[in-house]
């Protein structure tokens, strides 16, 4: 299938490079904040721009700093994203005027191969004016001018961008006409990655796609945006395509104090909410705490399917311990569900990588089972036979039959009379009895009761 044009943006720290972004792809994907250095990864996106349809890339702000550095990791990152874009948008600060940074990234760009297109943000009004005649000396065609925030000059942006675009664009319409008759694919797994801070969540992305895609290090809470990369799969000759999505560590709320901190685990949960499949990641140098468990409840209340992955397994002392001691915390502290699968893992080494992709294509096949209403009321019909639901006040409750009103999770509505005195153990019943017979282990359960009329009410 043709692919997309890719275009990155580029600049020094806070010209407004994320608010540009956000306004391509129509939604506040990136954080966006007034302190410099919030982007850190390369974030990706579907932009549209008046009919142009292109890959849209964010980048860190671009730093003159030791490659050892965190800053100079970020500009690593951004170096590549701009060699492998189709062309880039080198964003100044039309306020500020040209930079000693902007000269120095102005030299680099004419270094490299790809097309720059020059863009001054905040041109809007009389202050922008004097940023947008300093930007000629930076030796690329005549400068766009633009304000990100209020969308003004997208035409110009328009212009600039539709030569390279447009050919991508028509090449893979030709392939979808190409492919008319064929069978509509399935769409991607989206796996989401969670955990603590410092859990090597990065780390685990980078390895399973093989190259340093992500910024990752020794210090905390590097990753602030979530973080999409798209993946194919490679098992016995089969390609399965999957979406990625590196998260923000979740410390405990009450920790949690910085306004940006908050925002990217505000963020960390939107990823969850888009994902079918999360994986809580754990440092097993450190084992499972209070805070795992906080996060799983969260994933599971969202009704997604989870996988619990002991990360660092290759440094963990006393692993057969460790592994058993989490698995019966978590039979513990997650009463609402049995099942959930645990897995041993490295990031580092790879080791359990292909067993964890695995297991959450299984998973998801599972959150995405339908029963045949059939099939659902003779095991009904069964259960209720051997347990029949109590007679609180001597009043007898009576469950008619039941159905599955939606997958992703699965969700079920019992219908019957007096439902809403049915205790919370009978429910339990029916639910384990669900994961145990119609194989729904280890994936969140809805389970609804709806009172049915008695036509002698009255």
């Amino acid at each position: 299938m043709a692919r997309s044009a890719t275009i990155a943006i580029v600049g020094r720290p806070n010209v407004g490079k994320s608010t540009l972004f956000n306004r391509l792809v129509g939604k506040r994907l990136a954080l966006v904040d007034d302190q410099p250095g919030v982007t850190r990864d390369r974030r990706e996106g579907d932009a549209k721009l008046l009919g142009l349809e292109f890959l849209i890339v964010d980048t860190a702000g671009f730093e003159d700093q030791d490659a050892a550095t965190l800053p100079g990791r970020m500009r690593v990152q951004t170096e590549k994203a701009v060699r492998e874009a189709d062309a880039a948008l080198f964003m100044i600060d039309g306020r500020a005027g040209v930079t000693p940074l902007d000269e120095e990234i102005a030299r680099w760009l004419r270094s490299e191969d790809t097309p720059i297109i020059l863009v001054v943000n905040k041109a809007e009004g009389k202050q922008g004016e004097t940023g947008l005649m300093e930007s000629y000396a930076l030796g690329f065609d005549n400068p766009i001018a633009l304000s990100a925030e209020h969308g003004e000059g997208v035409v110009d942006l328009f212009d600039a961008l539709r030569p390279i675009v447009e050919p991508f664009m028509e090449a893979a319409e030709a392939a979808v006409d190409g492919d008319a008759g064929d069978e509509e694919p399935l769409g991607p797994l989206k796996l989401a990655i969670v955990g603590r801070p410092n859990a090597g969540k990065s780390t685990l992305i980078n390895r399973m796609i093989g190259e340093d895609r992500l910024i990752t290090g020794p210090e905390a809470g590097i990753t602030r945006d979530s973080i999409r990369v798209d993946w194919q799969w490679e098992k016995d000759g089969e390609v399965q395509p999957i979406q990625l999505f590196d998260t923000a560590g979740m410390r405990k709320r009450a920790k949690v104090q910085d306004k940006l901190e908050k925002l990217s685990v505000a963020d960390a949960m939107h990823a969850v909410d888009f994902a079918e499949v999360v994986v809580l990641l754990l440092d097993a140098t450190k084992g499972l705490e209070a805070q795992d468990l906080r996060i799983a409840d969260r994933v599971l209340d969202e009704g997604r399917a989870l996988i619990v992955a002991l990360n660092k397994w290759d440094v963990a002392e006393d692993p057969s311990s460790l592994f058993n001691g989490v698995r019966a915390a978590l039979d513990d502290g997650l009463s609402q569900i049995k099942g959930v699968p645990v897995l041993s893992i490295s990031g580092a080494t790879g080791k359990g990588i292909d067993t964890l992709v695995r297991v959450a294509f299984e998973q998801r096949a599972i959150w995405t089972n339908r029963v045949s209403t059939a099939k659902l009321n003779r095991w009904f019909e069964r259960a209720v036979e051997a347990n029949p639901p109590p007679a609180p006040g001597g009043k007898r409750i009576k469950l008619r039959y039941m159905t599955q009103a939606r997958t992703r999770p699965p969700t079920f509505v019992v219908f019957g009379s007096r439902t809403d005195a049915l205790p919370a153990s009978y429910q339990r019943y029916l639910m384990n009895g669900m994961r145990k017979e119609l194989g729904f282990q280890g994936v969140p359960i809805r389970l609804n009761f709806r009172n049915t009329r008695n036509p002698y009410d009255e």
